[in-house]
């Protein structure tokens, strides 16, 4: 059975792998048969799935046995970068490596070198947090997996759900101003009837990646269903976001996708709201769809203002 390999302190902010196995938890007892310390951490963190509140119960009961200054858990394959304290000259870094998988990396900070002792005691308790770790990353992936629409990648409806009302609150709370754009793409039923199912995925598939690469990467992309999209634009007002959806019309309406010999032509209806005083997440994507209806009715591939409506 591998063990926790020694780290060094250092002062460079390069990890070294640590290679941490899953011990069967009988070996987390001490040599008395009492519950070692990193069975006792890993009692306390198997309590919650969610990863932010994991990583705080970890750093907390970590105090309780090694005085240190900031913590970050990193895990550069979900995207994730959490960071506890504040940042100081000395580090000694682990990577959480079980088999082939990968579960981040911890760094710990503090003003003076760590000592071999401390480093010790450092991987024993680490062992407490793989299992809760890994539990807490699955659940994580599954949930992800549960907003994502399978097609595009792209968030779905129920994210949105999620995300907008938590966008609302923020704008109300800093005094920001928030924006939204609901997009439909045109005559797509006409296209799926006509050039098949096959077809219209793809249509919606070279939409995405078209929007994607228009948007800046603060604003957030939805699938709501179908061929109607939704861009949520933080700390983007009226003009901006009018700005942004005339150039979103532009770009698909001059992208190209052949279906077989046929150059498929391809436009898009947009709909621009601003969110009003007290107004809640669901008022404005009712006013932002409404715009979308008008300018469909105007003859599609252009862009209407709610406030205008």
């Amino acid at each position: 059975m591998a063990t926790p390999q020694m780290m060094e302190a250092t002062r460079t902010p390069k990890p070294d792998p640590l290679n941490l196995a899953l011990r069967p938890a009988a070996e987390l007892l001490a040599t008395d048969g009492r519950p070692s310390g990193a069975l006792r951490l890993n009692t306390v963190l198997q309590t919650t799935l969610d990863l932010q509140t994991l990583i705080k119960l970890f750093a907390d009961e970590l105090s309780l046995n090694l005085e240190y200054d900031g913590l970050i858990y990193s895990n550069a394959a979900r995207e994730i970068e959490i960071a506890l304290g504040k940042a100081a000259r000395h580090s000694c870094c682990y990577r959480l490596l079980v088999g082939e998988d990968n579960y981040g990396e911890i760094r710990l900070k503090r003003r003076r070198k760590f000592v071999l002792s401390e480093t010790q005691l450092v991987e024993h308790l680490l062992c407490g947090l793989v299992y809760p770790l890994r539990n807490a990353l699955l659940y994580l992936d599954a949930v992800r997996a549960a907003h994502k629409d399978p097609l595009t990648g792209v968030s779905n409806r129920a994210a949105l759900d999620d995300i907008l009302n938590r966008e609302v609150e923020l704008s109300r709370r800093h005094s920001t101003v928030l924006s939204m754009i609901v997009m439909d793409v045109d005559k797509f039923k006409a296209i799926n009837d006509r050039y098949g199912h096959a077809a219209g995925d793809e249509v919606i598939r070279a939409f995405c990646q078209v929007v994607t690469q228009v948007i800046r990467k603060t604003d957030m992309l939805f699938r709501y269903g179908g061929e109607e999209f939704v861009v949520l634009l933080s700390n983007t007002g009226r003009e901006g976001a009018l700005l942004l959806a005339e150039r979103i019309r532009r770009e698909i309406e001059n992208m190209k996708i052949r279906i077989g010999a046929s150059a498929l032509p391809v436009t898009v209806s947009l709909g621009v709201a601003s969110l009003r005083g007290l107004e809640n997440g669901q008022s404005l994507f009712e006013r932002a769809d409404a715009a979308l209806y008008q300018a469909k009715s105007a003859g599609r591939n252009c862009v209407r203002l709610a406030d205008a409506i």
